[in-house]
């Protein structure tokens, strides 16, 4: 059984009365890390003095700052921060697959995803860089982006159980993914080997429910898909449990090594951890702090 039109419709306003609480929720967890303009600091076209150095050879003499090399016998060249800004597009998976939540105290997969990415927008914007949806809004600067880009997110709700990694636009210089990527692999590898191919650095956050990594299920159990039409019923959940894990496993497996083949990042992230440990990580697969 999928889900119906007003199924979906209804879903959607739902979202819609949540995206404050959740922008709330980003705004909060953006302000718990002290940050600055990440990365950038080095040299190229800018406004911004960076630091003087002796001159070498190939600099021009309009390169060459008079005064501060009067100071002394060595000539010195007056170096600009590079302020190249950065193309970041972000997908937050949307499947029915990201709604699940194993408990009323912990968040869906599907809102932990939203509030990462909406943070991390919001560092990003604020560090003046250029952030869009990947298949959806193109990338902007300025903070009055933040509102647009989230409600966007929202709607980009799909009925399917589970998430396909759409292709970038454009030629963004970062890609993030946020996803329990529970779908269909080699889909996902297409994805992702295109936009290598285009140059495009990027990073997979694996978020899971923590019952989903444990499987502590025993007894007769219907095991259903959030989006209804995958079922399977068993008399004794505990003998699917080591099969289970298993493929959970490789699946991780296969994520990572596909990550290290194109030079990406991959981190595992659990609803019930504290999101800012994510928030960092992903923060720092675009300033290069895991490089």
């Amino acid at each position: 059984m999928t889900p119906t039109a007003p199924d979906l419709r209804a879903q959607a306003q739902g979202l819609g009365y949540a995206l404050p609480a959740l922008l709330a929720q980003a705004q909060q967890l953006a302000a718990a890390l002290a940050f600055g303009a990440h990365g950038r600091r080095r040299a190229g076209a800018g406004d911004e003095f960076w630091q003087y150095r002796p001159a070498q050879a190939g600099d021009s003499a309009g390169a060459i700052d008079w005064r501060r090399s009067a100071r002394g016998d060595v000539p010195f060249v007056r170096e600009r921060e590079w302020q190249a800004l950065n193309s970041v597009g972000i997908w937050a998976d949307g499947a029915q697959s990201m709604r699940f939540a194993s408990d009323t105290a912990l968040p869906q997969k599907a809102d932990r995803a939203a509030v990462l990415a909406l943070a991390l927008a919001l560092m990003l914007l604020r560090g003046g860089e250029r952030v869009g949806l990947i298949g959806g809004a193109p990338a902007k600067t300025g903070r009055s982006h933040l509102g647009p880009l989230a409600a966007e997110m929202m709607a980009q709700q799909n009925p399917s159980d589970y998430g396909q990694a759409e292709m970038a636009g454009g030629r963004a210089a970062h890609l993030l993914y946020f996803s329990d990527f529970l779908g269909p692999l080699p889909a996902l590898q297409a994805v992702m080997m295109q936009a290598a191919d285009r140059g495009a650095r990027g990073a997979m956050l694996h978020i899971l429910d923590p019952v989903e990594e444990s499987f502590p299920f025993t007894g007769r159990i219907v095991f259903q898909s959030v989006g209804g039409s995958v079922s399977h019923q068993t008399q004794s959940a505990a003998d699917l449990r080591a099969r289970y894990l298993e493929r959970l496993a490789q699946r991780k497996d296969e994520l990572l090594a596909l990550s290290r083949s194109l030079g990406w990042d991959y981190h595992l992230h659990h609803t019930d951890a504290p999101a800012i440990g994510a928030l960092i990580w992903a923060h720092g697969t675009i300033s290069g702090a895991q490089r």
